[in-house]
């Protein structure tokens, strides 16, 4: 019973944080910046106790972050001025540094620290830095304006998802959905959660295609970028993605011999375990939306 009110004290807090991020850019920036950072920490020490791995966690965490907010700064006039490509250099220098470095080193596996390196930046600081893409936008006039709804829509599918799944596997489940990597998934939780996100995807496609007047101006969310087609569109690839995200990081944990990534947030695990969809997901989004932009 004690577990269960910690596992639901630290998920209000969870949902309200990142909620909460949305509404200003600045917030969304810094607390993004730092679950960037806390994931490629926690995932750089897991692999480092693989035998014969030796990454550099401090270099690939403060390369993840700077990433992060070249990213932002690229993609927004948050810093003020120009986005310019030149912001990017002294991350490809680190990435760089840390490929060379190797040569020197003496590791007993070289490319084995190579490849979780390069992959800390591939899994994890690239698809949070990605939401920069997601959340500044530009307008008809060719301004860059903070778009809070996109964003946030990714990760209210995805907690739609995991709930509509959890409880209609609970109650329906039979067929296993992948039954090697993570028994406790079937066939009808999937279903079932796509269907709770394809309803929840309609309900935000009619809200942010409201008359630009009334509640929809005063919050400032509606935007009437997507359609409700478009919108239902978006919700079944983040369903699909954010799946396979699960899985990636359910066969990264059964690969290493642990239940949890971390401990971090209690009654939930680590960074890994609560932002795994999402590094599968917001690439996805991305990719689905430039998809759209080209027809």
């Amino acid at each position: 019973m004690n577990n269960f009110i910690i596992r639901s004290i630290t998920g209000i807090i969870f949902v309200v944080a990142i909620v909460a991020s949305f509404l200003r850019p600045e917030a969304m920036v810094l607390l993004f910046s730092i679950v960037t950072g806390l994931t490629v920490w926690e995932f750089t020490g897991l692999v480092n106790d693989r035998p014969g791995v030796t990454v550099n966690r401090f270099i690939c965490t403060v390369a993840a972050v700077y990433f992060f907010y070249a990213m932002t700064y690229f993609c927004s006039d948050l810093y003020g001025g120009a986005a310019k490509s030149v912001v990017f250099i002294p991350y490809l220098v680190t990435i760089i540094y840390l490929l060379v470095a190797e040569l020197y080193l003496k590791q007993e596996d070289p490319i084995e620290d190579w490849a979780y390196t390069m992959l800390s930046q591939m899994y994890i600081a690239l698809p949070f830095s990605l939401l920069n893409v997601l959340a500044f936008t530009t307008t008809s006039q060719g301004t860059v304006s903070f778009n809070t709804l996109l964003p946030l829509s990714v990760f209210i599918f995805l907690w739609v998802n995991d709930t509509g799944a959890y409880c209609v596997g609970s109650l329906l489940g039979r067929h296993k959905l992948f039954p090697r990597i993570s028994p406790g998934k079937s066939w009808e939780g999937s279903i079932g959660g796509a269907v709770f996100v394809l309803a929840a995807a309609w309900g935000i496609g009619w809200f942010d295609n409201l008359p630009s007047t009334g509640a929809s101006s005063t919050l400032a969310l509606s935007t009437g970028m997507l359609s409700i087609p478009e919108w239902l569109g978006l919700g079944l690839v983040v369903v699909v993605f954010g799946t396979w995200g699960d899985l990636v990081e359910s066969l990264f944990k059964r690969t290493l011999g642990i239940k949890d990534s971390g401990s971090i947030l209690p009654g939930h695990g680590g960074m890994l375990d609560r932002f795994d969809s999402s590094l599968l997901a917001i690439p996805a989004a991305v990719v689905y939306l430039y998809t759209l932009s080209l027809f």
